[in-house]
């Protein structure tokens, strides 16, 4: 049997000889709390013993609802752990409509938004996780749901409504369902120790294979949040704040909030390169029964118990504990109970006096109910994790009450490193719920990861950090958070990082990446960026560009080799067609930049050089999922083009363009000049100048070529007139110059099989698109070489047949890519001055069907900054606060017809005052809370479900005075499908 743990891990824990197959580890991990939006922040704060509770003012209060007699009551205290932003949700990312996500309690709203960054944290794509993940979550007692039940503002079917988006029993089942998670889901209800209890049967869920993968999740968010009437003998703190153990303790406070966790076996963690924050390796859950006072009373004897329990699934002695979060509620009674049942039973089970540190996480923001248990999890996580034991914030002196005689237990009043001295720090979990349902969970520290993470320097390899969102803020918010991070993380591998960021988050419409060799490069380019329009769901078409002769450097396969997979084994594949001599040359002038640059201007050479970097580049996308549409090749692209859509074999296409470069190579020298000028302003300029018009690149930029001398005097003719630039070429391609090489080349083009193109391309000749399936001769293969490439039309060609598409350069250079952008096309260059790789994530930004781990080095993965909710305030009207009653509970008369109904066998109904495309649209808007809505809009792309359809089919028949089938409303779910279906029933008369 392979060991659970790897033989570097299994030294630091020593030989104790337990069974560590039922070791549970957390692999992530996600809150918001009072006072601290996420779990980094609140972590620092509770370190310095920070008090993260609110007094609320006056004037907020009585703008909450609270009434002006409570507020103004002595016995009114005005605090709570108060969560900011409670009621704002990213309803789109999840697919809902605003109106649902209107009717949804906020708890179960946040719960959704956190088990999101949960998933995320533990390097899972929460759209796309395929492991069998279980979902279990606690809330408390719906606020949100009385108070649109009682608003006597809901008719029945409203009210239906509001019982479906807030009960309980759609909690867990709603996330599994927006998150595609399919492992058991569980709504676990047992009042305060409800999470601890559902981290104890997600554990036990994995334990017996149920699940391989679990998400706890859990919230306390009160509707709306005040403060409370304290009573005498009560729990709830007459002074406002919350003294667990503490000699003034006189209660506890409400707190707001919202906490995640994602468990795995560890073992299965382990394999995967998880670094845990922790690991559960023992839990128990009981019940008091009656052996207490009361029902709502705690009870030592069962607080034993499930100490004891728990210790023994975890097969580890009290000795071995050093810490201890406590359920602690600040209470007179329950502070004693609780302190003497856990010193009882720990040193029962060995704990030496004062042995153990005490935590009590309500202290600094309250009692968050159903959540608190797993708050404390969380804290208990952190603390073993990173050996920093914070203070019990606000203690004093020790309850009198507390019998301290022996006690292992100790209350810190500062915070103290705790180094462990070698062993796993291990510490335990406690949470009570009122009814006696008692749950405790030891904790251990995981292993450190094996090896330190490697250093990265400007002269280290390239790494793609890519990013998506809903919105354009929420990817700005993400880059400028992850740029502010990367400094701080050095642990953290780069390659880790960019691992995660692919293969671990979800792809969202709003994207961008970022390429670089160091974290301050890559923070420097993050806080750079800036968001395009948002992809749709289908790829763009993309169209390849391939350069010609003049775009060939000295090494110029390096960068592909270096950041495009793929392109290394294509290019072999290139090479091992050519004779072993001139392979041997390409090589070495593909590879090495000190080959002389003199050289390769060589047409003979620079023709194969090109063609196999730019068959190997395309190649290479096209393994990466990227299939053109059409190809666009500027002269010798042209032969690549008929290679890659199948005119040429490769074989055959290296030997017509050796022949190609030859017979070109063997004929008079000459030059060429481009010019920024249209084509009847060039045309000019040739006959003056004794040159010929080579090449048409754009409306705005032509190639003259001939003798070197006539080039030379048109440069100096224009000194800067008119911009002009001579050409890295050693002939005057496509001008009579080349009247030489082009029998050679019919010959050697009529010697090898010509098929028809699968994909069409521009013919450089015509500057038309080549359609799929069309004849290629021998003859235009030579012609093509001798006249002018009218570049400009083929892209003009691709622009009217492909509007929407993405050009992509497959070889060195970026001089099409900006003759494309002239066309009106979107162009990425891959071997331009942005590097390979950034130009791969920019084809990804763009949306295609690239997957972005495929050009990630290998990487573990890695707790990274968590997406940026920040969705709109949503608050149904039914739930909104009154300052008076509604002046009648009777339900509002229907409203008079539009217009008269019709005449008793009429046939059809009369036509009411709006259109059926007003009456579809406003209907729309009433179910989703959509405005803006266009023909094309989708029902269920909106939010829709059957549910509403059904309604949508009631309140339309409604209207209409006809039946509306349900059936046709889901074939044909867009607006325009919608009202023309209205207009047909009005037509036909089914009357209702």
């Amino acid at each position: 049997m392979t060991a659970p743990y790897p033989a570097e891990d299994r030294e630091a824990y020593g030989p104790e000889g337990r069974d560590r197959s039922l070791d549970v580890a957390v692999t992530g991990m996600a809150g918001r709390f009072p006072g601290a939006p996420d779990v980094d922040t609140w972590w620092r704060a509770l370190l310095r013993g920070e008090v993260l509770t609110t007094r609320l003012d006056r004037e907020a209060l009585l703008a909450a609802g609270e009434s002006p007699a409570v507020v103004d009551s002595p016995d009114y205290v005005p605090v709570r752990g108060l969560l900011a932003d409670a009621d704002r949700f990213d309803h789109e990312l999840f697919g809902i409509s605003p109106r649902e996500a209107a009717l949804m309690d906020p708890q179960q709203r946040l719960m959704l938004e956190t088990a999101w960054r949960a998933l995320e944290d533990a390097g899972c794509d929460p759209t796309r996780e395929e492991r069998v993940t279980g979902v279990y979550a606690s809330a408390s007692s719906s606020a949100y749901l009385r108070a649109m039940l009682t608003s006597n503002t809901l008719d029945a079917a409203g009210v239906e409504e509001a019982l479906r988006a807030n009960e309980p029993d759609y909690m867990a089942t709603r996330i599994a369902y927006r998150l595609g998670l399919t492992g058991p889901a569980l709504t676990v209800l047992t009042a305060c120790s409800s999470s601890l209890v559902a981290v104890h049967l997600a554990v036990q869920a994995l334990l017996n294979g149920e699940c391989e993968q679990a998400v706890v999740v859990a919230a306390a968010v009160d509707f709306p949040q005040l403060g409370h009437v304290h009573l005498p003998g009560g729990i709830l703190s007459a002074t406002g704040a919350c003294r667990p153990f503490d000699a003034e303790a006189d209660g506890t406070l409400a707190g707001s909030g919202v906490a995640a966790v994602v468990l795995r076996r560890y073992e299965d963690a382990v394999e995967a390169g998880c670094t845990p924050h922790g690991v559960l390796i023992g839990s128990a859950v009981n019940n008091d029964g009656r052996a207490k006072a009361g029902y709502q009373a705690p009870s030592a004897t069962g607080q034993e118990a499930v100490i004891r329990a728990a210790l023994a699934a975890a097969g580890v002695g009290a000795d071995t504990l050093g810490y201890l979060e406590a359920h602690a509620t600040g209470t007179r009674v329950g502070d004693p109970i609780e302190w003497s049942a856990a010193s009882s039973v720990l040193r029962e089970l060995g704990a030496a006096p004062g042995r153990i540190a005490v935590g009590a996480v309500k202290a600094n923001i309250g009692h968050l109910d159903a959540a608190s248990g797993l708050v404390s999890l969380i804290k208990t996580l952190l603390v073993v994790r990173d050996g920093k034991v914070p203070p019990v914030t606000g203690f004093r002196a020790l309850n009198p009450l507390l019998e301290t005689a022996g006690s292992p237990l100790r209350v810190p009043s500062s915070g103290f490193d705790w180094d462990g001295a070698g062993a796993p720090r291990r510490a335990g979990v406690s949470s009570f719920g009122i009814g006696g349902t008692n749950a405790h969970v030891v904790v251990e520290q995981a292993p450190a990861p094996a090896g330190p993470a490697a250093e990265e320097d400007a002269d280290g390899p390239e790494h793609l950090l890519v990013l998506s969102a809903a919105t354009p803020d929420a990817l700005r918010a993400s880059a400028d958070r992850l740029a502010a991070w990367l400094p701080d993380a050095p642990s953290v591998p780069l390659a880790d990082t960019a691992r995660t960021l692919a293969a671990g988050r979800a792809p969202l419409p709003y994207r961008a990446a970022v390429a670089g060799r160091t974290r301050a490069e890559l923070a420097e380019r993050l806080r750079g960026t800036s968001a395009g329009r948002a992809v749709g769901r289908t790829a763009p078409p993309v169209v390849l560009l391939l350069p010609g002769q003049g775009s060939q450097y000295p090494g110029m396969a390096r960068p592909f080799a270096d950041a495009l997979p793929g392109f290394s084994a294509a290019l072999d594949d290139c090479l091992a067609r050519l004779a072993d001599g001139p392979a041997a040359r390409v090589r070495a002038a593909l590879y090495d930049p000190g080959f002389p640059a003199a050289e390769l201007e060589r047409t003979e050479l620079a023709q194969v050089a090109l063609f196999c970097v730019e068959y190997a580049a395309a190649t290479a996308l096209g393994g990466l999922g990227v299939a053109p549409v059409a190809l666009a090749g500027h002269s010798l692209g042209e032969f690549t083009a008929a290679a890659l859509s199948g005119v040429l074999g490769l074989s055959d296409a290296l030997a017509l363009v050796t022949a190609r470069g030859r017979a070109m190579g063997d004929c008079p020298p000459g030059a060429m000049a481009s010019l920024a000028v249209g084509e009847d302003r060039a045309r000019e300029l040739a006959a003056a100048h004794g040159l010929e018009l080579a090449a048409v690149n754009t409306p705005e930029s032509c190639v003259l070529a001939g003798p070197a001398g006539a080039v030379e005097a048109l440069a100096a003719a224009l000194d800067g007139a008119e911009r002009v630039r001579v050409l890295r070429t050693s002939h005057a391609f496509h001008t009579g110059l080349l009247d030489p090489a082009v029998p050679r080349i019919e010959e050697a083009a009529a010697r090898v099989p010509l098929g028809r193109p699968a994909v069409p391309y521009v013919s450089n000749a015509t500057g038309a698109l080549l359609p799929a399936g069309s004849a290629v001769t021998a003859r235009s293969f030579a012609e093509q070489a001798r006249g002018t490439v009218r570049f400009a039309d083929g892209l003009a060609a691709v622009a009217r047949a492909h509007p929407d598409a993405v050009c992509v350069e497959a070889g060195p250079g970026q001089a099409l890519s900006g003759m494309a952008v002239a066309a009106g096309l979107t162009a990425v260059p891959l071997g331009g001055r942005q590097g390979v790789l950034a130009a791969l994530g920019a084809l990804w930004a763009a949306g295609l069907p690239l997957d972005p781990a495929a050009l990630t080095r290998p990487g573990r993965p890695a707790h990274l900054p968590g997406y940026p909710f920040a969705g709109p305030r949503l608050l149904a009207p039914a739930a909104a606060v009154r300052t008076a009653p509604p002046a009648s509970t009777t339900p509002p008369a229907p409203a008079p017809a539009a217009g008269p109904g019709p005449e008793p066998g009429a046939g059809s109904a009369a036509v009411p005052d709006r259109t059926p495309g007003e009456l579809v649209a406003a209907r729309w808007t009433e179910l989703l809370g959509r405005t803006g809505l266009t023909p094309d809009a989708d029902f269920f792309d909106l939010g829709g479900d059957s549910l509403l359809v059904v309604r949508l089919a009631h309140r339309l028949g409604e209207d209409l005075g006809v039946r509306v089938p349900v059936r046709s409303l889901l074939t044909g779910p867009t607006l325009a499908e919608h009202t023309a279906l209205a207009a047909s029933l009005l037509l036909s008369g089914d009357r209702a």
